[in-house]
């Protein structure tokens, strides 16, 4: 819906400038490059995967130095615009782009024709990034406000869950699928701390990524970065530094778990011990945001008086 919005809006600028092309750059959400966030061509020729670091050719440039740009009888020896696909780019005789007023992006206009670009032209450009940048906002802050309302929606979803599901095992389960679920991290399980804390086992998954000898296997305490959750009773999210003390996998190098690139382990801590850690992973790289680690905390914090709950009942 985003896309298409800011799609139609460059199909305006594209109309008003009688331009060939108008592309959108924006940052990426996971580095530091810029993306297509949105564009509009006469042709087919627009690279869609493009990724652009700053300074990296016109558009980079702009980006970097948050200036614009008006090229006009287009040198294609000294420049290169980079988002056209082959020898398309030959084409282009004339250029003019603007940064967006955060810096954040930039708004890039060519034409095929002999035409010269104007000041006055310029100016009109920039007045549209303008637009393009309120637009991109206001996208942005809806997304964050679905994602949020998502997150209190499975909150409430988890409450219910003590009164609906009271056996552990099925309470467990549903659990794990709904945090899975909520976070989009398609991975999802809790480790368990042996009776005595010698070592850890697989209590349960949110999908079925784990084979009979994996469920029945006792892992220890010194074994990946759950284990590493366990001894420390501190939570860790990939990128972190003890990530490169400890290593990358999260249950050990041998055990038949696939590779994910981004996760958060958070202990459950009960009468001051980490009597289980809860797992959320994902193979792809991934930026871990303030709303996904907050939902998990606030997840993990309802897991672990469910916990207590059964360790009071049981003890009664």
């Amino acid at each position: 819906m985003g896309t298409n919005s800011l799609n139609k809006l460059l199909a305006i600028v594209c109309s008003v400038f009688d331009a060939y092309s108008t592309v959108l750059f924006l940052p990426d959400k996971n580095s530091s490059e810029y993306i297509l966030g949105a564009q509009f061509s006469l042709g087919n020729e627009i690279r869609e995967d493009l990724r652009l670091a700053p300074g990296q050719g016109l558009v980079g440039w702009m980006i970097r130095n948050r200036k614009p740009l008006l090229i006009n009888n287009f040198d294609r020896k000294r420049s290169r615009l980079g988002y056209y696909t082959g020898d398309e780019e030959l084409k282009v005789k004339a250029f003019m782009g603007c940064p967006l007023k955060t810096g954040e992006g930039a708004l890039c206009v060519d034409s095929r024709r002999s035409y010269n670009f104007s000041d006055k032209e310029l100016k009109i450009l920039d007045m549209f990034s303008g637009l393009a940048c309120d637009i991109s906002d206001g996208l942005t802050q809806v997304e964050q406000d679905l994602v949020e309302h998502r997150f209190y929606r499975s909150l409430q979803q988890i409450q219910g869950l003590r009164r609906q599901c009271p056996h552990w095992s099925v309470f467990l389960k549903a659990f794990l699928e709904i945090v899975s679920e909520a976070t989009r991290f398609p991975v999802c399980f809790l480790a368990a701390r042996d009776e005595r804390g010698e070592g850890y086992f697989i209590e349960g998954s949110s999908q079925e990524i784990f084979d009979a000898k994996s469920l029945e296997r006792k892992y220890s305490m010194k074994s990946g970065l759950v284990g590493w959750v366990f001894s420390n009773r501190q939570a860790v999210c990939s990128g972190e530094s003890v990530c490169s003390a400890v290593g990358q996998t999260l249950l050990g190098k041998d055990a038949a778990l696939p590779l994910c690139k981004t996760f958060i382990c958070l202990p459950l801590l009960i009468h001051k011990k980490a009597r289980g850690v809860l797992v959320l992973a994902h193979p792809e790289a991934m930026e871990i945001n303030c709303a996904t680690k907050g939902f998990a905390e606030m997840a993990t914090d309802h897991l672990t008086l469910f916990l207590e709950n059964l360790y009071l009942k049981s003890r009664i």
